[in-house]
Formats: C-alpha cells, structure tokens, sequence
C-alpha cells in the first residue's frame, strides 16, 4: 500500500508498570507494526518503558524486555501506561512525577486498561472524559469523582487517551492511525488482524444484558437494567414489578424461571460483587463500601458476604484485627445513631 512519504515517525513510549495486561498492550503495539509493514514506511516507532529501565513481569508472568526508564520524552510522543494487577500499588511517585511532567510539557498521554488510573492518579484527567475496564469502574468512581467516566472502549479528549483494556486498545489505535494516515491504511491494518468489527468511541465495553445472562426478554432485561443503575439505593421488588407492568409473583416466577433464582437473591448478587470489587480496588472502609452497595446493616453486610464468599468483608480486605475491632465498633456507633428503616431489604437465606 503506497503513501506519501512521512516526514517523521510518530513515536510512542509504553511505560509497562509491574504486572500489566498483555493483551491490553499486544493490541497496541501490532497495529503500529503492521501500520509500517503494510505501508512500507516507518510511519511509527516505539519505546517500552519501566520505572527502573529494568525488564517487567505481566500478569502471566511473561518476562519483557524494556528500552529505558524514566527518560525524557518529547513534545511530539505520546505516552501510554499499561496497567493490569494492584495498579494502586504498581504506581509510585516517580511514576506520576514522570507522567506530570510529560504532560507539562505538551505530550499526550493515555492509558491503557488500568493505566487509566495511573493517569488520573496523576491530576491528568480531571475535568476529561476517560474509561476504564468494566470491573474497575465502580472503584474508579470512588476514587475520582472530577472524572467524566464512561462505558466506553475507548476515549479520546484532546491529548489524553485512555481504553478499557482488552482488544479495545485495537481500536483505539486503528482510530489513531486512520486520524494519521486515513481510514485506507486503518483498514488494511485491520484486514491484517483478522478484524472485522471497528469499534468506535461511542460502543460501549460490555456485552448486552441478554447476551450476558443468556436469555431474550425484554422485560427480564429492562429489570435487571434497573437493578444494576440502583445499588446505593435499590429498588423494591414491588417497584421492579410494577416499572415492566407486571405483578410481583410474575416477576419472581420469571426470574425462577430463567435464573433460577428469585429477583431479591440475584439483586443481592449484582450488590455484592460490586462490594467485592471496592473492597479489592478501594481503600474505602468496610462501612463504606456497605452503604455504597445499598447495605443499612454493616452486620447484614457482612453476613451476606460470607454466604455468598465464604470469607468476610474484613478477611477479603486483609485487615489486621486491630483494624477490624475498631471497624466494628464504628459500625455499632452508625447503627446506633442512623435510621435505616425502608433502605435495605429483609435478610433472606441463601
């Protein structure tokens, strides 16, 4: 494929934090490569990056091998950061005092999967819009509410890139060469990759309710819809009932039906994992993270957490015991002086 002959490559450097996502960063270093594979130029050329300059282990435990560590980086680069694992701990203050200052001087940075928090760890975001991996969103929302998050694959605001990890980093980069080469070359791009659905900015991350639970009702996808955008503050099962037009005993035989279980157990479900997923991602406390999925009771909390983990919220925290008495004692103090009447449901077996 002939094109005019570039002036300059465009050179990225991916800064590769400690156990980052493989997938996330293969999706977009190949379609740089095959960008210049396909055109016969060296349309792009990249750096791997590494705090230290030392090589970096992903969450597979592939060892790779990095160019440099915190160098200088031009006006004209774009810097990305690959996260995956514990990326609250894999980035430091080097990390976000390297990213500060390339973004001072007028480089565009992303990040890619996890990363993004990295980005927004360091003061980039704010007042942006940006995404991240579906799993980490509610955490994310926790941690930077100046943030305008979306469920995006990926974001482009200005010089700030970030994605959702994943094959979506593919996307992101087809956009980028097609905004530097025209849609042809991103196309052929994508013809090499054996990729023959483009993603856009506005498709969103997850699958649609139907195709993820495995059932097409509309009116069992429109309660569930419901349920997830309601977790602080859910929703009554008669409320639920009565938004589709039908009765609580048919929406609890329609639930039994295809779920096979009732609509107040599979609500708990939905609450919980979005508890877990703040406990593992957050440093909020247990109390918090209780009301934040709708929990009045820190104790029912945490009896519904055991029947469905085998653990408790303190456990999957990994608090010391010290830690756990006085978040126990808090949580009497807040039942104690809180009215939690018609916030949570009635405990329910398991």
């Amino acid at each position: 494929m002939k094109l005019p002959v570039a002036e300059k490559p465009r050179r990225y450097l991916f800064l590769l934090l400690d156990r980052f996502t493989m997938i996330a960063f293969a999706s977009a270093i190949e379609p740089l490569r095959l960008a210049n594979q396909v055109s016969g130029q060296k349309l792009y050329e990249w750096k791997l990056v590494s705090e230290d300059g030392q090589d970096v282990a992903c969450s597979n435990g592939t060892v790779v091998r990095v160019d440099m560590g915190l160098g200088p980086v031009g006006r004209d680069d774009t810097v990305l950061v690959c996260g995956g694992i514990d990326v609250a701990e894999a980035t430091t203050k080097p990390v976000l005092s390297w990213l500060r200052r390339d973004a001072r001087q007028g480089s565009a940075v992303g990040g890619l999967c996890t990363g993004a928090w990295t980005v927004a760890k360091a003061g980039l975001l704010e007042d942006r819009r940006a995404t991240i991996h579906w799993e980490n969103q509610d955490s994310f929302e926790e941690d930077f509410i100046d943030i305008h998050l979306t469920k995006s694959v990926f974001v482009i605001d200005g010089n700030r890139l970030t994605t959702a990890g994943g094959t979506a980093s593919i996307d992101l980069m087809l956009r980028l060469i097609a905004r530097d080469h025209g849609d042809a070359l991103a196309n052929t791009v994508a013809d090499q990759l054996i990729y023959n659905s483009i993603r856009t900015d506005r498709d969103t991350q997850r699958l649609s309710i139907p195709t993820r639970i495995g059932v097409r009702h509309p009116k069992l996808a429109q309660v569930i819809a419901r349920m997830e955008t309601n977790i602080e503050e859910p929703v009554s099962p008669a409320a639920l009932a009565e938004g589709v037009g039908m009765s609580t005993r048919q929406l609890e035989r329609l639930f039994r039906r295809y779920l096979g279980r009732s609509p107040k157990r599979y609500y708990m479900e939905i609450r919980l994992q979005k508890a877990r997923n703040l406990l593992m991602q957050t440093e909020m406390s247990v109390i918090n993270v209780a009301l934040a999925c709708g929990f009045a009771s820190p104790s029912h909390f945490s009896k519904c957490y055991r029947a469905q983990y085998h653990t408790t919220p303190y456990r999957e925290r990994g608090a010391s015991a010290a830690g756990q008495e006085a978040e126990a004692m808090a949580a009497e103090d807040l039942e104690d002086e809180c009215d939690f009447t018609g916030i949570d449901f009635p405990e329910e077996k398991f």
